[in-house]
């Protein structure tokens, strides 16, 4: 018999354009972050055109904003549930992050997590950034 290894997809996504994804893997349910709690780099100018990735933003988010905070107790609080489904077998699970536009905060969420998951748990995780697919950007 094969074992089953968890697989666990991480959005981003724009509450404003699209709303929360749906999981498609059968199972429903699974995580979803609100990250407009945190400030937002898209209301500076010199931040509106870029992403969770570019330095700048990934800066501003950690000088300015309780990011860290905020991704260490979802770590936390996740991290129950992959340990459970990992004893059992489970070999899917959704996390999506959602601020205004899907393009600051929670691209920057989604990639610190999936980073945080594959470092911790050895699991394969799959990012989607929704908004900025949308726009042909290459998801590294």
């Amino acid at each position: 018999m094969e074992d089953k290894k968890l697989v666990i997809r991480v959005n981003s996504f724009s509450y404003k354009k699209g709303g929360i994804p749906a999981d498609d893997s059968g199972n429903g349910g699974g995580f979803v972050f609100d990250c407009r709690g945190i400030l937002n780099p898209g209301r500076i100018e010199e931040y509106k055109k870029q992403t969770g990735r570019d330095e700048g933003v990934i800066n501003y988010l950690q000088e300015k904003t309780r990011i860290h905070e905020f991704l260490d107790l979802i770590h936390k609080t996740i991290s129950i549930t992959v340990d459970d489904y990992i004893d059992r077998g489970f070999e899917n699970l959704i996390v999506s992050f959602g601020c205004t536009g899907g393009q600051h905060r929670s691209v920057y969420s989604a990639d610190q997590t999936a980073k945080f998951l594959e470092e911790k748990y050895g699991v394969k995780t799959i990012v989607h950034h929704i908004e900025q697919e949308k726009k042909n950007w290459i998801n590294e």
